[in-house]
């Protein structure tokens, strides 16, 4: 385990100590480094960044404002399943907060899918968990997926997803759907572990994340569109509920921390809509690529609706268009050489 600290500036004015310190999981990940960015401009100056062993940090270090003093990013090298080193990571976050985003996925089917996928999910949660209680943390924000909540398909006909769905897991273990089940055991560990410890938990359940990469590999959700405009027919049957700005999931991350009514689950997607709409929109788009058009429902019987995240939408957040988050996507993508050549 290796440990680093590094000067960030602020990029608001927001007062320095009115600020906790908090821990991101998962920080250099797509999700986290949005959620290390959003936090600095949100005025956060102690930001304690967790990352996998041998995984590279360094563009969180070229976020604004990197180079001001008042700000502290401490970099933690912790596995997972280290309960030890993740300890060391949350450590100093007494009164503060922890932002559980880690959680293994891979571009690739998994060859071992108990070993790569699910132990790590569970078992870190709970190590996450056991560590915030340990040391006093205030409030864990959870970074679940909609894939804890879908497939279900005893869900009512006619009914729109809500946060009262879970999915099926044994329908996900029948079809090898692997990663629901990972996200799906995790989230439902660390409500276990809630009600035992009465630690604060919050979750949070993104639809496909979409938006500017801010690391440099490519990240699961964005390959979907990747993989969309590279001419895939790919219904997402499994995995789709809708689609939302990375952006829009940091700044809910955030605003769930600092609610101090917030409780319970929280669906996150600009609206629910079939993955067939999805591609037609990117089509529109981006006319120069081979996007299939999908002529039947790709989600047989889901229920349309623009504000499904009612809950979080009540809290004051206000999504970014579809439309934005594609364009950002498909920019970064081309920028970044996963569409062919680099602009």
């Amino acid at each position: 385990m290796a440990e680093k600290t590094v000067n960030a500036s602020l990029t608001t004015t927001t007062s320095a100590a009115a600020k906790v310190p908090v821990c991101v999981t998962g920080a250099n990940g797509f999700i986290g480094s949005w959620l290390v960015k959003t936090l600095l401009d949100c005025g956060y100056t102690t930001i304690h960044l967790s990352i996998m062993p041998g995984s590279d940090p360094s563009h969180l270090f070229s976020l604004p404002g990197a180079n001001n003093p008042a700000v502290k990013l401490v970099v933690h090298e912790a596995s997972l399943l280290d309960a030890d080193s993740v300890a060391k990571a949350i450590e100093g976050c007494a009164e503060g907060g922890v932002f559980h985003v880690a959680s293994p996925c891979s571009l690739e089917d998994p060859v071992d899918p108990q070993k790569e996928l699910v132990k790590p999910a569970v078992q870190g949660t709970t190590n996450v968990l056991a560590a915030a209680k340990r040391f006093g943390v205030r409030r864990v924000v959870l970074t679940s997926s909609i894939s804890a909540m879908v497939p279900n398909p005893s869900w009512p006909k006619g009914k729109v997803f809500d946060e009262s769905s879970w999915t099926d897991l044994d329908y996900c273990n029948s079809r090898q759907k692997w990663y629901p089940v990972s996200k799906t055991l995790a989230e439902k560990s660390a409500w276990e572990f809630s009600t035992q410890t009465g630690l604060d938990v919050v979750a949070i359940n993104p639809a496909t994340c979409l938006g500017q990469l801010l690391q440099p590999g490519l990240n699961a959700s964005c390959a979907v569109l990747q993989q969309l405009l590279q001419g895939s027919e790919d219904t997402q049957e499994y995995h789709w509920l809708g689609a939302v700005h990375v952006k829009d999931v940091a700044k809910a991350q955030v605003l769930l921390f600092e609610t101090p009514a917030a409780s319970g689950r929280y669906l996150c997607t600009n609206g629910i809509f079939q993955f067939g709409d999805f591609a037609k929109r990117v089509s529109d788009l981006f006319p120069e690529f081979p996007v299939h058009r999908f002529t039947c429902e790709t989600q047989p019987g889901l229920v349309g609706c623009k504000d499904a995240a009612k809950r979080l939408i009540d809290l004051g957040l206000s999504f970014t268009p579809v439309e934005d988050a594609v364009r950002d996507t498909v920019q970064s993508l081309k920028a970044n050489g996963f569409l062919g050549q680099k602009n």
